[in-house]
């Protein structure tokens, strides 16, 4: 089945790399300064585009993605080589000096990137280009996301996120004698993201929206070949149908949130979660980001985004559109539930097959709660304590990070490494490589969360949230979240493979095992 999969995708990707390479064959190479320039080696024209792409599918699926970056570093004798990648001409910056220069000179020599699949599906990034537009979404970036992520705010989420987490357990894993950990914990992270994000808390609209966001997920990052019955296609039809979804609830929230004066509405957001850890809607991401567009003073350059309208013969600046709020809110949830649920599920593969690694885990998450008075939830402090268990899964996001790495382009003309590149080459950083090279991991396949004990890797070295600017903003709020699952999961259960084995992990986009992690469950005795 597999063999025909990869065989179906083969397929597909021919056709879309010869439609994609007919306009990048008809382009000639420029000068730099009136010399020939030394661009990085490489594969160029169609041929080898296809042959890049091939290979790159079946390192993934074989769950060894690292060896297409190694073997092309020996080969070309160079950590910098130009290849194919998702349908797309690319130039790799591989190991800690890559990432180094890449993350230092977002904003100034490059820019945030990504492929067709994702841009026709978050029409957002499609429509980022223009210099306003990317000063909003830098400022969303740099100003909005951190105020939100901060350990302020998840001080008060923490409670609501522990409150979930023993509610999905109470009503999935318990009193069940096996279960696929995978589509479980996809339940978990989307249904907080529903809460945290947007304030739903139906149980049928979460269950209908993730089935919609998974399609989406499944086409995200794959072959650009828009064609009825193709992970593309069917990802931007639902696109459409969740946006509008979305849109409607944004304009209802829009529509509240004028009823109430500015200095009330941030009383409202700066509430303390109720002991039912219910969310409010003035505090969830929604509502902040929607009065951060109101307040933030750029925003009005963008046409179409903000504008100035009379109300009662006195100009005020509207709230963000809600369209293209929505398309703000759609990779966010993305993010905030899909990467984290592919950790936790490869967590959970390595938690059984290493029993010294799981007593360590036991042993600090139990002492954690038995400093607890009986049914008290956990706070922040406590996530803090959990620094054994925190290394735990950095070396799961080493060794199978959720993104295998990032695109972006180069907004100037530059040199690097002795290779000249032009402004608009497409560039990648590849985490996976970084994570599996010796020189910075020794024996890197080992499993050992020894390596993040004291100051930890060497800079640059883990990358599995990015680097510089534009780091991932919600990297504490996974933090929490995985570990507040981590938590609950070693107290409450005992637990084995139904697949033996040592299962390799495919990467599809994301690295996971092909039956999504079937587990026989026992009940602890603490």
């Amino acid at each position: 089945m597999d063999d025909l999969i990869l065989k179906i995708c083969m397929s597909f990707l021919l056709v879309a790399v010869l439609c994609l390479s007919l306009d990048s064959l008809k382009k000639k190479e420029k000068q730099h300064d009136g010399i020939a320039a030394v661009h990085p080696p490489g594969s160029a024209g169609w041929a080898q585009i296809v042959g890049e792409n091939i290979d790159f599918l079946r390192k993934n699926m074989k769950g060894i993605p690292e060896q297409f970056f190694q073997d092309r570093i020996r080969k070309y004798y160079s950590e910098v080589f130009k290849t194919s990648l998702y349908g797309e001409n690319v130039t790799v910056f591989s190991g800690a000096a890559g990432n180094k220069f890449l993350f230092s000179n977002e904003y100034k020599l490059v820019k945030m990137w990504w492929p067709k699949s994702v841009r026709k599906i978050v029409p957002f990034i499609e429509d980022a280009a223009s210099p306003a537009a990317q000063r909003v979404s830098r400022n969303l970036r740099s100003k909005l996301f951190p105020l939100i992520m901060k350990l302020d705010m998840l001080r008060r989420y923490v409670g609501v996120m522990d409150s979930l987490a023993r509610k999905h357990f109470d009503a999935y894993w318990d009193n069940k004698e096996e279960v696929v950990v995978y589509p479980l914990i996809q339940i978990y992270d989307f249904s907080s993201a529903c809460l945290l994000f947007l304030s739903i808390n139906d149980e049928a609209r979460v269950d209908v929206l993730l089935k919609l966001f998974n399609v989406v997920s499944d086409g995200i990052l794959t072959i650009p070949i828009n064609l009825p019955g193709t992970p593309l296609y069917r990802g931007i039809k639902v696109s459409e149908i969740i946006r509008k979804e979305f849109a409607k609830i944004i304009k209802q929230r829009m529509d509240e949130m004028h009823l109430f004066k500015e200095d009330e509405l941030m009383e409202k957001m700066m509430n303390e979660l109720s002991p039912s850890a219910s969310v409010l809607p003035a505090q969830d991401l929604l509502s902040q980001m929607i009065l951060f567009c109101k307040e933030n003073d750029d925003t009005e350059h963008v046409e179409g985004i903000c504008a100035d309208i009379e109300n009662n013969n006195k100009k005020t600046k509207t709230f963000i559109y809600p369209k293209y709020l929505a398309d703000l809110v759609l990779p966010i949830i993305i993010a905030g539930y899909h990467t984290q649920s592919t950790v936790i599920t490869v967590l959970i593969k390595y938690l059984v097959e290493l029993p010294h690694v799981l007593h360590e885990v036991f042993r600090e998450q139990n002492e954690i709660a038995n400093a607890k008075a009986t049914g008290e939830l956990l706070n922040l402090d406590d996530t803090q304590k959990m620094k054994y268990s925190w290394n735990v899964i950095c070396e799961v996001l080493r060794l199978a990070p959720p993104l295998q790495g990032a695109f972006t382009e180069a907004s100037a003309d530059f040199t690097y490494a002795g290779y000249f590149i032009p402004r608009g080459w497409k560039l990648y950083w590849s985490a996976i490589s970084t994570h599996k090279n010796p020189e910075y991991f020794p024996d890197p396949e080992k499993f050992d969360p020894s390596r993040f004990q004291g100051n930890g890797p060497a800079p640059y070295t883990f990358v599995a949230f990015g680097g510089g600017p534009g780091m991932c903003p919600g990297r504490e709020y996974a933090r929490v979240q995985m570990l507040m699952f981590q938590h609950h999961v070693v107290r409450r259960y005992e637990w084995e493979k139904l697949i033996p084995g040592d299962e390799k992990l495919k990467v599809c986009p994301f690295p996971l095992p092909a039956k999504g992690q079937p587990i026989r469950l026992l009940p602890r005795k603490i």
